[in-house]
């Protein structure tokens, strides 16, 4: 959600930012609503001021035993209009529909783009594996191991949906508890401290609009039939928590993880990616949220973001840090990292982690808050969110790139504990 005193102040500058987005000038818009909106509100006081005005003069009357006819018809008119004006104002008007529904404003540092090849590399850590033999891909090897089952999953749930089995089902457990296991590490002020959750996967309006899924990207979600709203990622629910609240300055920054399933639709990814584990409609998912002040957000962005990358080099796969660029941005952040690991199988670096830095975009939907010990004034916190990672596109980088010719796959090292000392995984 946009701040409307900021685009009162700063209309230039907040067209200049659509315009980094690809979206053309909406200020003057904007403003010509929130005038109308203000001026509303201005009449309600002014009536609310003429009603009590009327309930002195209809008590003084009565007191007095005047006719107090013609004074009741007045004030009743008086509260028609105030109920009608009340009622325009409680609801979602044009205005509050415009702000909740335009993306975040990019940062400054993001690069200008339409899409992913406006993207910008920032450092690339490790190095492809050498095969001697032509790489297969994830879904040829885990089908042929008899550990990967589409089509049982077919019919039981139709598209973009698996059975794990064996050796690649403790794999999914194993890698949720490696993770987890970094992320809540407390040892290294660097890394990890993050404070382990089992939060609900179904939640209701307020969850999904708070994070920025509704109303625009409905489509993008399952609903159950009675009013839930099964969560996409982790960072709904997480994120949420501190929603309505008001908090200690002194105790941000928050950190949260999560492993949890994630659902969603792929409403906007039909044709992409149909064939294996990439992009499916259930997937498990480490999720990291930060909430933290508005001037150490760039800062967390970062640390956050390393975290992230400690995973993949502790799992010792090659992969890249691309800044988005604004044309390749989600709906809610102002900067984005993602992480791209390389899979030998595809020949092509793929995402593996997005680590956003919304700023004070969801915080303001939410009303998320904080306050400083002798201070006046609160200030929305600023929200951040991560992969840390998606299980299963780790597990399809561990496939690809821990083949080996006859068609195993190496365990890595540092899973070996978590999967009961297995090395390889063989037919």
């Amino acid at each position: 959600m946009h701040d409307i005193k900021y685009i009162r102040n700063n209309p230039q500058e907040f067209d200049a930012g659509l315009a980094r987005r690809g979206l053309a000038p909406l200020s003057a818009e904007i403003l010509r609503l929130d005038e109308e909106k203000r001026a509303v509100q201005t009449e309600l006081q002014e009536l609310l001021s003429k009603r009590n005005s009327f309930a002195k003069k209809i008590g003084e009357a009565k007191r007095s035993g005047a006719d107090t006819t013609q004074i009741m018809e007045e004030s009743r008119l008086v509260n028609d209009k105030i109920a009608g004006l009340e009622s325009a104002l409680s609801g979602r008007g044009k205005l509050e529909e415009m702000l909740e529904t335009i993306p975040n404003l990019p940062a400054a540092d993001v690069p200008d783009g339409a899409d992913e090849h406006g993207n910008k590399q920032v450092r690339i850590v490790g190095e492809k594996p050498k095969m001697d033999f032509a790489p297969k891909l994830h879904d040829e090897l885990g089908v042929a191991l008899k550990l990967m089952d589409f089509d049982a999953a077919a019919k039981l749930s139709g598209a973009r949906f698996v059975v794990l089995k064996g050796a690649l089902a403790k794999m999914e457990r194993a890698l949720a508890s490696f993770m987890l296991d970094i992320h809540t590490n407390a040892n290294n002020p660097n890394l990890g401290g993050y404070t382990e959750h089992v939060p609900p996967f179904l939640v209701r309006d307020n969850a999904v609009y708070g994070t920025g899924q509704l109303p625009k990207f409905s489509e993008d979600l399952f609903k159950t039939e009675n009013g839930f709203w099964l969560i996409p990622t982790a960072e709904v629910p997480l994120t949420n928590l501190v929603a309505d609240s008001i908090i200690d300055a002194d105790s941000l920054p928050i950190r949260m993880t999560a492993y949890t399933p994630c659902f969603r639709s792929e409403a906007g990814a039909a044709g992409k990616d149909t064939r294996g584990m990439i992009r499916q409609h259930q997937f498990s998912k480490v999720e990291l949220v930060s909430i933290t002040s508005a001037d150490k957000s760039e800062e967390e962005h970062e640390r956050m973001t390393g975290c992230a990358e400690e995973i993949l080099k502790r799992l010792g796969l090659h992969y890249r840090v691309m800044l988005l660029c604004t044309g390749d941005m989600g709906f809610g952040s102002q900067k984005t990292y993602d992480l791209e690991v390389w899979m030998p199988g595809q020949n092509a670096f793929r995402e593996i982690s997005s680590c956003s830095n919304c700023g004070a975009f969801q915080a303001r939907r939410m009303k998320a808050r904080s306050k400083a010990k002798g201070a006046k004034e609160t200030e929305f916190v600023h929200t951040l969110n991560g992969s840390g990672l998606a299980i299963g596109r780790t597990m399809v980088a561990i496939l690809e790139n821990y083949q080996q010719a006859d068609g195993s796959i190496l365990v890595p090292e540092a899973l070996r504990p978590y999967m009961g000392g297995l090395k390889v995984i063989s037919g």
